[in-house]
């Protein structure tokens, strides 16, 4: 704004409140405190603002989560030291602003006509040339020029040494709006910061400090909070989140805090009459809007309407935007299947959001089952899956891998194969210590391609940080779980283990051998014993695959492993079969017919047996019914500032142009008599010097006196 980064300099008072006031007005202060603002902005983009401490923990730990906090960085727009350098900066900017506006507006009333020829002679831009009319004519007819050129001119009449009023000064200006530009850009740093200060936690801060409000972290019911943990119906500013089912109404928005939540009541409440969501092909949505009624609680009016992203609603100073969606509390129906054998299914019904207390099937230890979500469309990518399950070491293409990342734009890494593959529950199981453990389930049989056989999906993981691990049950004959299930318990039976034990050796071994179908049993019903597993006095499982590989190394020298490891699996693959035979018998189903079907089911079955014994829960829950309800997630705001914000935009956008598209030049022209003919010496000045610059003032002289310019290299305008 000036030609100094000095601040305002008073004369009176103690040398410290000088010296204060000069720093606070300066332009170097205050581009530092744009600086840490900038700075603080980074941060709090990148950090997510107002998220439960304990996520804080669980990305950073709780030594980086405790300094966060305590600098109040996942709070950073609404923390103190942000609000107090935000107040310094308007302070500053102001009077900077103060402090040279006067200098601005004196500047655009002057037009600096008093200017010595001497002077004219040392500016960047001069020329000189002998015009034929007198001193008068020739001040007149140029100034007439340049007036129809835009320029404001203003002429003056002098003494010469051959005279009284013999000379003439013409002096003209242009681009004045350049500087205009200055306090419109400075303006606009105060006004958009006072928005950003009435429209922030400021206000809500105050009344917390203040008023004596206080965040809420407990829950039940809305209606029984205590006021202290509300906000006014007329509270100027907010910004909060409401959150309404289908078919309900809400009028109390959250106002999230790190340390809870503050509940701000409205004049109204919005009624969700529905919700509309359409999906992308890649599962992502495309479109959400809300179809909904706003009551207002004063009047009793209705007022109907249909919010969408970027498409707001209005009602009473209070902007309803749409935000997100959630599930508003659909009714799931699972299905409990028991891992322990000799135990029944049984269903279980809820509702997302909700908690539940089991003890049937959990072996004695009641959990609790909280529902946490609802999924109807899971769109999963099955294409290039080498690339997409991560990194190998083992495999690992430095030119493949360079490729994949460089070349045309056109050319993508890998193939997408986008498919839904339905709908998915979540929930978690709670213990009696208050360990959770969180499970996310597929209700239908996923085709993982590869001419593997259908899978169920059951996900589970111990971290909330962490990736779902699945475990991946096969798909019986009929299209059901129940073929697994049924070889699960048969595992677990000493009795059916001892009949596919005989059944097997039976097949395998001649009748009269008897000495080598004793060897045969006595390595079958050891190998099924090992991977049907146990649990030891710690609690450790041991069993399936990893079992028979421990007991290998612990029994078989490592030269024979090899050789030794190949016939325990075709022994344990041979007996499994036989067992699987058996289930089929009881259940009065066909048995497995040799093929490819029963080869890829026997093989998914051998895996999951092994891998379902470190299952960390007694049961599997399976989805088999819901009923989905939706819900809209609105941010409701009343924003004051939203208009000084507006203006201080525009003013911004107003002053940035015409300081970089506005050029202030000044033309001088001092017209004197010399030996009966006039002596015209012309200057321009600029603040900026540019090729359009010169051309302008080549023109100029060409067009006002006629005579070739002379541009000074080197000087100072």
């Amino acid at each position: 704004m000036s030609d100094t980064t000095h601040g305002v300099r008073i004369r009176t008072g103690s040398h410290a409140l000088r010296a204060g006031i000069e720093l606070l007005s300066s332009m170097r202060f205050a581009i530092a405190l744009l600086t840490i603002i900038c700075i603080a902005s980074v941060i709090g983009t990148v950090l997510k603002q107002h998220e439960p401490a304990i996520n804080y923990v669980n990305q950073f730990g709780p030594f980086w989560a405790e300094v966060f906090t305590s600098v109040q960085l996942n709070t950073v727009y609404s923390a103190w030291w942000f609000l107090l350098i935000l107040a310094f900066l308007v302070t500053s900017t102001s009077l900077c602003i103060a402090r040279n506006t006067p200098k601005i507006i004196a500047d655009l009333k002057t037009y600096k006509e008093n200017i010595r020829e001497q002077n004219l002679r040392a500016f960047h831009h001069k020329a000189e040339a002998v015009l034929e009319q007198g001193t008068e004519a020739e001040a007149r007819r140029i100034g007439q020029m340049l007036a129809g050129g835009g320029w404001k001119v203003r002429l003056q009449q002098r003494d010469t040494a051959a005279g009284p009023g013999t000379g003439w000064m013409v002096a003209a200006k242009a681009g004045a709006a350049n500087k205009i530009g200055y306090i419109a850009a400075h303006s606009a740093i105060v006004l958009v910061c006072l928005g950003g200060l009435l429209d922030g936690d400021l206000i809500v801060r105050a009344q917390m400090w203040i008023g004596g409000k206080t965040p809420f972290a407990g829950g039940g019911l809305i209606s029984d909070v205590r006021p202290e943990h509300r906000l006014s119906e007329r509270n100027p500013t907010f910004r909060g989140n409401l959150v309404v089912s289908e078919g309900t109404q809400s009028s109390t928005a959250i106002l999230s805090q790190s340390d809870g939540v503050l509940l701000q009541d409205l004049p109204f409440s919005v009624e969700l009459k529905k919700f509309i969501v359409e999906h992308y092909s890649t599962g992502m949505p495309k479109l959400f809007a809300s179809e909904v009624i706003i009551h207002d609680k004063a009047t009793g009016e209705a007022v109907p309407a249909r919010i969408e992203v970027n498409h707001p609603a209005s009602y009473k100073g209070v902007e309803i935007y749409q935000s997100s969606f959630d599930d508003g509390g659909s009714a799931v129906t699972l299905q409990a299947l028991p891992l322990a054998a000799g135990t029944a299914a049984f269903e279980v019904q809820g509702t997302i959001g909700t908690s539940t207390r089991l003890a049937q099937g959990t072996g004695g230890d009641p959990l609790s089952l909280e529902f946490t979500s609802l999924r109807t469309i899971n769109v999963e990518n099955f294409g290039n899956s080498e690339e997409a399950s991560g990194a190998d070491v083992r495999k690992v293409d430095l030119r493949q891998s360079i490729d994949a990342r460089m070349g045309a734009a056109n050319k993508t890494r890998s193939n997408k194969d986008l498919r839904n593959i339905g709908p998915s529950i979540g929930y978690k199981l709670r213990d009696a210590a208050g360990q959770a453990r969180e499970f996310h389930n597929y209700m239908l049989p996923v085709d993982m391609g590869d001419g593997a056989p259908p899978v169920f999906l059951f996900g589970v993981r111990e971290k909330p940080s962490d990736p779902f691990r699945y475990l991946r049950l096969p798909v019986d004959a009929q299209g059901e779980i129940n073929g697994f299930l049924r070889l699960h318990a048969a595992l677990s039976s000493p009795t059916d283990r001892a009949e596919a034990v005989r059944r097997y050796v039976a097949q395998a071994v001649d009748p009269g051998r008897k000495d080598l179908s004793a060897q045969l049993a006595e390595s079958t019903s050891r190998a099924l014993t090992l991977f049907a597993g146990r649990t030891d006095e710690a609690g450790k499982r041991h069993g399936g695959l990893a079992a028979i590989s421990e007991f290998m190394e612990a029994n078989v020298p490592e030269a024979e492993r090899s050789r030794a490891g190949e016939v325990l699996i075709r022994i344990l693959n041979g007996a499994l079969y036989e067992l699987a035979q058996i289930t089929q018998e009881r259940a009065g189903l066909a048995p497995l017919a040799p093929g490819d079907q029963t080869l890829g089911f026997m093989t998914q079955s051998v895996m999951a047996l092994s891998d379902v014994q470190f299952y960390p829960a007694p049961l599997l829950l399976e989805l088999k019914d819901f009923k989905q309800v939706q819900a809209s997630v609105f941010q409701v705001a009343r924003a004051p500032g939203k208009n000084i914000v507006y203006l201080g935009c525009a003013l911004l956008i107003l002053g940035v142009f015409a300081m970089l598209y506005i050029r202030e030049r000044r033309v001088w022209v001092w017209l004197a008599p010399r030996d009966g003919r006039t002596h015209a010496t012309m200057a321009l000045s600029t603040n900026r010097k540019t090729m359009d610059g010169d051309r302008e003032f080549a023109q100029l002289t060409e067009k006002l006196i006629g005579a070739a310019p002379s541009i000074r290299q080197g000087g100072s305008t």
